[in-house]
């Protein structure tokens, strides 16, 4: 139960703060302007579900196959990548913004299969994989699911009451210096463990 819960924790702080600042966190926004917001989160749920589940089968497969240093290391270099896409920032394109915005079939379906879209090779499915290679792949997944439902839903609240102004610069650059703390930590780590 311990790995679990550490996999649970780890991983909702990780991918929440991935997704702080994230396109489909923006698409969150605009959705939240078009359709209510439980449809909305609804739609955000299905997605990634659906997502992170694939990400931490394809992440636990490589963490039964690979050393664990190994893992480590590649894992910290991943997340200083992280921290630097975090600070390059995502903007939502027009076509995306206009696909948002016309979309006329039910809220639930139009929002689920964009999420789906929009994170297939997003930063924070890659982030689910990293973690499940080195954590429980249960715990992963509903922890990575969780945090990035909980970023969506506060974007979709602050949203909605500050008429879409998120401190961006603030956002970006905390989410990047925790991904590089941790990218440095794994790093660590991952030479301890092959020396």
């Amino acid at each position: 139960m311990e790995g679990f819960l550490a996999a649970l924790v780890i991983s909702f702080g990780v991918i929440f703060v991935a997704e702080l600042g994230d396109k489909s966190q923006l698409m969150a926004l605009a959705f939240a302007t078009r359709y209510r917001p439980l449809p909305v989160l609804i739609g955000i749920t299905v997605a990634t579900t659906v997502v992170h589940l694939a990400s931490v089968a394809i992440g636990s497969g490589l963490g039964a196959v690979l050393p664990t240093g190994w893992i480590s290391l590649v894992a910290g270099v991943a997340f200083l990548g992280f921290g630097a896409w975090t600070l390059r920032g995502d903007t939502l394109t027009e076509e995306e913004r206009r696909k948002a915005e016309r979309a006329s079939r039910s809220a639930i379906v139009t929002v689920g299969v964009a999420f789906f879209l929009a994170e297939l090779g997003d930063k924070t499915m890659l982030a689910t994989i990293t973690l499940a290679t080195q954590h429980g792949w249960v715990g992963t997944w509903i922890g990575s699911t969780i945090g990035m439902v909980a970023a969506d839903a506060l974007a979709i609240l602050i949203g909605r009451l500050l008429g879409r102004r998120l401190p961006e610069k603030t956002i970006k650059y905390g989410a990047s210096v925790l991904f590089a703390i941790s990218g440095l930590w794994l790093i660590f780590e991952g030479i301890a463990e092959l020396t």
